[in-house]
């Protein structure tokens, strides 16, 4: 494969990979694809002395992680609303995002009306997040649901929510179903295991 072919890869790489972070649904993915494909590109237009491409290129990555940078710092106002688990705002949120929701926790049993705490998690009230749960002894709290839509999963909301529980007289947390794609949030929100089950301590 001569020089000029592997030229001319590259920018095709730059490009699909600009492309699919368009089909992202996470702004973080987004960021991060397109991030990556703009800077491909971006050395391909050098490579081919399209020194106007290439900035444009150069200044789309700055600004990506900009905003990255912004999002593990956000700057958003939630809100903590109780819902009972009957409750008809409860139910149309988990069953708009029911399929992302079974993605997100395959294998993860979910029955709401298992719960006897319900939290809905809200930006400007547009609904971001919800936890569901089973209180325990000792002011501990079982996590049935603990799921963020798409465009708020950079952890914030978790951050936020945590923080508010001891107000509900929660003080720990713990998931006992398997993880699977879950394991890493739980890792990143400070969870350790003890004895099989994931363990959270939260404070006010």
């Amino acid at each position: 494969m001569d020089s000029s072919m592997i030229i001319e890869m590259t920018g095709y790489l730059g490009s699909a990979l600009v492309l699919v972070s368009f089909l992202m649904a996470s702004v973080v993915k987004l960021r991060v694809i397109n991030s990556v494909g703009g800077l491909i590109f971006a050395v391909y237009a050098l490579l081919i002395h399209s020194y106007p491409t290439a900035l444009m290129n150069f200044c789309l990555v700055g600004i990506n992680l900009y905003y990255l940078a912004r999002l593990r710092h956000p700057d958003r106002h939630y809100t903590l609303i109780e819902e009972k688990k009957d409750s008809p705002v409860l139910q149309a949120f988990l069953e708009h995002y029911r399929e992302d929701i079974a993605a997100c926790f395959s294998g993860v049993r979910i029955v709401p009306e298992e719960a006897d705490v319900a939290c809905l998690v809200c930006h400007n009230m547009t609904p971001a997040g919800i936890l569901l749960g089973k209180k325990q002894e000792n002011g501990a709290l079982e996590i049935l649901l603990d799921y963020s839509t798409p465009e708020y999963r950079d952890c914030s909301v978790g951050k936020y929510l945590y923080s508010r529980l001891p107000e509900l007289g929660i003080h720990s947390l713990l998931f006992s179903q398997e993880p699977h794609k879950h394991e890493a949030y739980l890792k990143k929100m400070g969870f350790t295991i003890e004895n099989g089950v994931y363990v959270k301590k939260v404070r006010g």
